[in-house]
């Protein structure tokens, strides 16, 4: 599971709302509260970035599923249509989810079929969506 945006805003949110005990003071709360600082900053960085990158994405796989339609099947054709009705995360990462699985399938038919021009196209798209998500841990301070 891919917990979403606002599943790791509301846990912050619960962990920093509810007391903790007594016992789970000191070093314990120290750590807790590192993590729920560095969960925040790359939920900033995801607001910030996320939007921008799911769009490019989708257009991306899509381009790449319509393009095999004609050697691999209409139904990538059809998969590459899928769009989000807003531009919300949430709608983006239902139409990337959908996209994704369409391009798995794909890669499969071309590994399948030996097509290493296209296996290379989809290996480097790959990368590409991996960079384009890529979060940036900050610098930790050393214990």
């Amino acid at each position: 599971m891919t917990p979403a945006l606002p599943d790791i805003l509301r846990g912050n949110f619960m962990c920093l709302a509810i007391p903790a005990p007594e016992e789970s003071q000191g070093e314990f709360m120290t750590g807790r509260v590192g993590v729920i600082a560095l969960l925040s900053l790359l939920a900033a960085q995801e607001v910030e970035r996320g939007t921008t990158a799911r769009v490019w994405e989708n257009a991306a796989i899509a381009a790449v599923l319509a393009e095999a339609a004609d050697a691999y099947g209409v139904q990538y054709a059809e998969l590459a249509s899928i769009g989000p009705t807003d531009l919300s995360l949430e709608a983006l990462d239902r139409a990337n989810a959908a996209l994704r699985r369409g391009l798995i399938a794909l890669h499969e038919a071309v590994e399948t079929a030996g097509d290493l021009a296209r296996h290379r196209t989809i290996v480097g798209l790959y990368g590409e969506m991996a960079e384009r998500r890529r979060l940036e841990l900050p610098p930790l301070p050393a214990r």
